[in-house]
């Protein structure tokens, strides 16, 4: 886990992947500005063990309730915690979710790949297979498959600033499955269903997950929920040359207590 600026600690950011641990330190770092941010770093390769160790991370800092900003994957597990420990956060931003149906998923993929030139889509069907086969998959090949789904994903992408991100692929290869099945199921929206926070979705309009496959599903559910759209933005929205800034202003203004 790791700290920014100053206690209290009353905002979490949670990253996807599953398995790209650190990916969201800039957006700490800037939120941690004007309040103690606290970026928690999944280890656990289940879906449910990463419920229980965000959990007690959480626990750990004993300043609760918190507001959890969760990206992609980490979106559904924030989701996931709160609706499980509902003491233990006030209020959820989801940052490029994924679809809660998968009728909102469905081809999904070959939406992102038809975005990149030829070759780049051979090598990440490839990495693909390999991530969902029995074949060795390399935490260097899943970095390298996140390279190409990023340049896929970005609609006037800023180079990385040198963060470290720790790719996983066990933790991919274990609990990208599991989510996927559940909702599959329907039981993750079974599950979000039970939120009784405030929930709102920060969704870019390039993101490749349509904004209606996070808007539909959870607006039918949840009494508090609202969805931003964010413009000429992709699926890392700090990362986005024109979207950056009014992605910020949205967070400040979801954060700031209501006087």
């Amino acid at each position: 886990m790791r700290l920014y600026g100053r206690p209290p600690y009353g905002v979490a950011v949670v990253h996807g992947g599953p398995g790209a641990a650190g990916e969201l330190a800039p957006v700490a770092r800037e939120l941690a500005r004007a309040r103690g941010v606290f970026e928690p770093l999944q280890s656990v390769p289940s879906v449910e063990g990463q419920i229980e160790e965000l959990k007690v991370q959480l626990e750990a800092l004993g300043a609760g309730p918190f507001i959890l900003i969760g990206h992609s994957w980490g979106a559904w597990l924030a989701c996931l915690l709160a609706a499980g420990r509902p003491a233990l956060v006030k209020k959820l931003i989801l940052v490029a979710s994924g679809a809660f149906e998968q009728r909102h998923a469905e081809g999904l993929l070959e939406r992102r790949l038809a975005r990149l030139s030829g070759g780049e889509q051979d090598e990440a069907r490839a990495l693909a297979e390999r991530a969902r086969g029995a074949a060795p998959f390399s935490s260097e090949q899943l970095a390298r498959f996140g390279e190409l789904l990023f340049k896929a994903d970005s609609y006037d992408p800023i180079p990385s600033g040198g963060d470290p991100v720790r790719c996983d692929a066990r933790i991919f290869r274990t609990v990208w499955p599991e989510a996927v099945r559940l909702r599959e199921t329907g039981e993750l929206l079974r599950r979000v269903a039970n939120l009784r926070c405030p929930v709102v979705a920060l969704h870019g309009d390039h993101d490749p997950t349509p904004a209606q496959g996070v808007r539909e599903p959870l607006s039918r559910v949840l009494k508090d929920f609202r969805m931003i759209v964010v413009e000429r933005c992709g699926h890392s929205p700090w990362r986005e040359r024109q979207a950056r800034r009014s992605f910020f202003e949205a967070l400040e203004t979801e954060l700031t207590p209501v006087s």
